[in-house]
């Protein structure tokens, strides 16, 4: 059976109506400007007709990024039925292989993780390769860590309940700001969720080599990806957290990924490095999911069960 074969049903019928849309997926487009063009066009397709969540309350910000990006723009998402208690806080940070993505592309998740979680979201762009490679990125992700703690008497959070939550290329962002603030003794971080995360540059797992053309984020489009982002340079654990010698430390970790995508098996080597530095690991493996499949079949069972074992980690983790 190939790949596609085995890819849940449901899933499959939404990934299809992607491919009709965008033939060959993302990655059949060559100039990288234009791929961004046809990412934030299906996402407007996608999202059109949907009403205004009047649960929660968003605001756009330009908050103090790192010296060399003075001005980065955030999303802050409050639930509408806040009392004035502090809430938990939630770093979002968004995918897209570090050279695609942006805020705007995951507002319907953000609104639905501050109305189910009950927490305030502040949502950060970072700079993207080729244009801004590492570590733009990561460094950008930690400014707007810094910014959301250092204003959380204004944004009605609880510090000590602070969680950074990204998936995919946002996953990797997601673990490289928590290293990183570990290491600085910077904030601290009560929790972290990194649905299939991008960790490993080298493309040499098992899985890897087997997703080639499920369409989403193959074997090519990573390697490209990767490629751009590091821009020539040899990755440290902040760049490609598969490089991180020492886990020691890090907070309750929540990771996810489908039997079908080929971060399959460098997830889950890293999630037993997690368990043996001690670090109290959540991990589920989905059986016939592509990489992002909730995203390209919300409707499906198998993506509300993602979404909904997500939420009620994080709920978990944050309200107790």
């Amino acid at each position: 059976m190939t790949a596609r074969d085995r890819l849940d049903p449901e899933t499959r019928d939404g990934l299809d109506l992607f491919l009709a849309a965008v033939p060959g997926g993302f990655g059949a487009i060559d100039d990288i400007v234009q791929r961004r063009a046809v990412a934030a066009e299906f996402l407007q397709l996608t999202t059109a007709g949907l009403p205004p969540n009047d649960q929660v309350i968003s605001q756009e910000r330009v908050i103090t990024g790192p010296p060399d990006n003075p001005e980065l723009t955030v999303r802050v998402y409050t639930p509408a039925r806040a009392t004035g208690v502090r809430l938990p806080g939630i770093l979002m940070i968004h995918g897209g292989g570090m050279v695609m993505g942006s805020v705007a592309a995951e507002h319907i998740k953000a609104e639905t993780y501050c109305e189910s979680v009950n927490a305030v979201i502040v949502s950060t762009d970072y700079r993207k390769a080729p244009e801004h490679p590492y570590p733009a990125g990561p460094d950008d992700c930690y400014a707007a860590l810094n910014w959301m703690v250092d204003h959380a008497d204004e944004l009605d959070i609880d510090p000590t309940r602070i969680a950074v939550l990204g998936g995919s290329a946002g996953g990797n962002l997601a673990i490289s700001t928590t290293l990183r603030a570990r290491d600085l003794a910077g904030p601290a971080i009560a929790y972290l969720m990194a649905p299939y995360p991008m960790l490993d540059e080298r493309n040499v797992t098992p899985s890897s080599h087997e997703i080639t053309d499920i369409g989403v984020w193959d074997r090519t489009t990573n390697v490209e990806a990767w490629d751009w982002y590091l821009n020539g340079q040899s990755p440290d654990a902040y760049a490609a957290p598969a490089h991180a010698d020492d886990l020691f430390g890090l907070p309750p970790t929540f990771i996810d990924v489908g039997t079908l995508d080929a971060f399959r098996d460098e997830d889950i080597a890293f999630v037993g490095r997690l368990a043996m530095a001690g670090v109290p690991v959540e991990f589920h493996l989905y059986p016939g999911a592509f990489h992002a499949s909730e995203v390209f079949a919300p409707a499906a069972e198998l993506s509300q069960r993602i979404t909904a074992t997500r939420i009620a980690a994080l709920r978990r983790a944050l309200h107790g």
